[in-house]
């Protein structure tokens, strides 16, 4: 059997997706780099308090994207199978699942938001900031939730390019109310910080009637209406908790883990949270093709599945595995070229300088083993139909290994915060040796009855 594929209609249709989808998942990146940034030039206080802040946007985000994926995955074969009444169908339950997730984590954080906060750090000037922020962000998250499950929903059809031209409208509003609001321009007072959430929470809804008027005036595949929401099927709803609870659970405890590490890093000094803020944003900037290809793999092996051409799918797998070790190599380059460069935009300490410089080597390394492991694991044994083993795997990793021994280089061995970062980024790299296993094994393919 040949290394690669050489239909040229898998690589258009792999290359389309991931390049749309990275755009779009870049533009998305550029609200929080635009926060970023901005408020790094405001103050060090005020961009620590909103990283932290943004935790829990991290934490919705991969609540709202576990649903989602989910929904993907159900979706995308039913949309090789051509059956748009199950599609519309997965719709509702999806929607409804991540409006849920969102009002809960809503109530927890605008009733408690000091309590959530001093989770990660004892800083009282950072905390304040971050409350200030988060009170009023809060309320963009029902919003989101609204956007990208029907977001979802598109892709799962192949159906990209209005995410690109939603993330792009709220990239625009949200770097021009910023501007405004955080500094005092244009006649407006300077609001600081709630003047960055009340620009975020702005983009948001105004994004989320952006999709919700392409999806009733000029979607023309699923064809969703108000009364396709309103409906209930219980059957495919225990089909979907069947497939999608794994994901839902893997990416709950991604989130609490990444809240984790940064609550370490959080009592490890302020200049330790700005500076895994400004690494964290830049490398969330240049692996947005990485994630996208992780999206795009879902789609692919998803609708050949529901085409019923399984003998397609051992072949896409390991072409895939080749194309993401590219694109890991690729991505670590460029990180290590510009790290220079955009710490020059930052009115931040030189510790914090000279930290982010150094966590941004690191990531330049470790992201190779991202770009492999993880669409390689939540792209093609999800997608393939084993969606619990990506929880397993997670589980042991980040609960059982990285963090329990990250928190002993933090708080018992006393290491400098470089040390606990390459402890806590070193999973990335561990896991591709389970990766090159389980995908090449083969035995993730399944129907949804198995």
């Amino acid at each position: 059997m040949s290394l690669f594929v050489r239909e040229k209609g898998f690589y258009k249709s792999f290359f389309w997706l991931t390049l749309v989808i990275g755009m779009q998942n870049l533009i998305s990146v550029g609200v929080n780099l635009s926060d970023n940034v901005m408020l790094g030039g405001y103050s060090e206080s005020a961009l620590s308090g909103v990283a932290l802040a943004n935790q829990i946007q991290f934490l919705l985000h991969m609540l709202v994207l576990g649903v989602c994926e989910g929904l993907v995955i159900m979706s995308s074969r039913f949309w090789g199978a051509k059956d748009l009444g199950l599609i519309k169908k997965a719709a509702s339950i999806g929607m409804r699942m991540a409006i849920l997730l969102s009002i809960v984590l809503w109530v927890i954080v605008f009733f408690f938001p000091h309590e959530v906060l001093s989770l990660f750090t004892k800083e009282e000037n950072v905390i304040a900031a971050g409350v200030e922020y988060l009170r009023i962000i809060c309320f963009s998250y029902i919003f989101f939730a609204v956007t990208s499950s029907l977001l979802a929903s598109l892709r799962s059809v192949e159906t990209v390019k209005i995410g690109f031209v939603v993330s792009l409208s709220t990239l625009v509003i949200n770097i021009c109310l910023n501007y405004i609001l955080i500094y005092g321009y244009m006649g407006f007072p300077e609001l600081g910080v709630a003047g960055s959430a009340i620009a975020t929470l702005t983009a948001r809804i105004i994004e989320c009637v952006i999709v919700i008027v392409y999806v009733k005036r000029f979607d023309r595949k699923i064809l969703l209406k108000l009364q396709d929401f309103l409906k209930f099927d219980m059957e495919l709803f225990k089909q979907y908790i069947r497939i999608g609870s794994p994901i839902l659970m893997s990416n709950t405890i991604w989130g609490l883990a990444m809240a984790a590490q940064t609550a370490i890093l959080g009592h490890m000094g302020e200049s330790a949270i700005a500076a895994n803020s400004i690494a964290t944003t830049i490398f969330q900037m240049v692996t947005v093709i990485v994630y996208a290809s992780a999206s795009a793999t879902s789609v692919l092996i998803g609708k050949t599945i529901g085409e019923g051409m399984m003998d397609k799918i051992i072949s896409y797998a390991k072409t895939l595995q080749i194309l993401y070790i590219l694109l890991g190599l690729l991505t670590g380059a460029v990180l290590f070229v510009i790290k220079d460069f955009v710490l020059g935009f930052y009115s931040i300490s030189d510790e914090a300088k000279t930290l982010a410089l150094h966590f941004m080597t690191v990531l330049s390394i470790t992201v190779v083993g991202t770009a492999y492991q993880m669409p390689a694991l939540t792209g093609i044994v999800r997608s393939g139909g084993d969606t619990r083993f990506v929880l397993y795997n997670d589980l042991i990793f980040m609960w059982l290994i990285v963090l329990p021994s990250s928190a002993l280089c933090a708080f018992v061995f006393h290491l400098s915060p470089l040390a606990v970062f390459i402890c806590l980024k070193s999973d990335q790299i561990l896991k591709c040796f389970v990766a090159i296993v389980k995908v090449n094994r083969f035995k993730w393919i399944r129907s949804f009855n198995s």
